[in-house]
C-alpha cells in the first residue's frame, strides 16, 4: 500500500491538487493506495509527551508503518514545507523508519526550490528513509481552479510515482 499524505490546512490547497493527482495515478497503475490529509484528520502540537497517545497520531503512525511507501504532499511556506508536516514527522517519528519516501511540493514561486531537503534529510537522518531522488516543485501557474493545468506536472507526478513504485518494491 502507498500511503499519500497531505500535508495543507488550506481549504483550497494547491499541494492536495499533487496529492489526489498522485491517488488518481497509483489507480491508473493498479497500485494500492490510501490518503491521509492532515486538513481532514487533525494531529495535535508535537508536546514530546501526551500528544503521542493522541488517537489520530496512532492512526497516522500505523498507517505509515504499514505503508510500502509514503509520498508526501505538502505547501512551502517561507522557503520550507509547512510545519504540518514536520509535526506529522515528530509525533510518528520511528514509524518512518527504511521507508521509501516521495516529495511533491507546491510554492508560490521559484526562489523555494531547494525547500524539500530539510525534510529529506531529516527523514534520511533520522529515520533511514529512501528519498526517491526526483521531487515534484509546482508553483502557481502549474494550477487551474482545482487541477492540474500543466501537463509537464502531471508527466512528473506519473513519474514521481512510478519510481516511487518501482523503488519500494526493488528494496522491499
Amino acid at each position: 500500500m502507498i500511503l499519500v499524505i497531505s500535508s495543507s490546512l488550506h481549504p483550497d490547497s494547491r499541494s492536495r491538487i499533487l496529492a489526489r493527482a498522485s491517488i488518481d495515478r497509483l489507480a491508473e497503475i493498479g497500485e494500492s493506495a490510501e490518503l491521509f490529509d492532515l486538513a481532514v484528520t487533525s494531529l495535535p502540537a508535537c508536546d514530546g509527551a501526551s500528544a503521542y497517545g493522541d488517537a489520530n497520531v496512532q492512526e497516522l503512525s500505523k498507517r505509515i508503518h504499514t505503508a510500502d511507501c509514503i509520498l508526501i504532499a505538502a505547501p512551502v511556506y517561507n522557503y520550507d514545507v509547512n510545519a504540518a508536516i514536520k509535526n506529522a514527522v515528530e509525533l510518528t517519528g520511528k514509524a518512518w523508519t527504511d521507508k521509501v519516501v516521495g516529495l511533491m511540493l507546491a510554492a508560490g514561486g521559484q526562489g523555494s526550490y531547494m525547500s524539500a531537503m530539510g525534510l529529506a534529510n531529516s527523514l534520511m537522518l533520522d529515520f533511514r528513509c529512501v528519498i526517491v531522488p526526483r521531487f515534484i516543485y509546482a508553483t502557481g501557474e502549474s494550477f487551474e481552479g482545482n487541477q492540474l493545468a500543466d501537463d509537464s506536472i502531471q508527466n512528473r507526478v506519473n513519474q514521481l510515482v512510478e519510481e516511487s513504485v518501482r523503488m519500494s518494491k526493488a528494496l522491499a
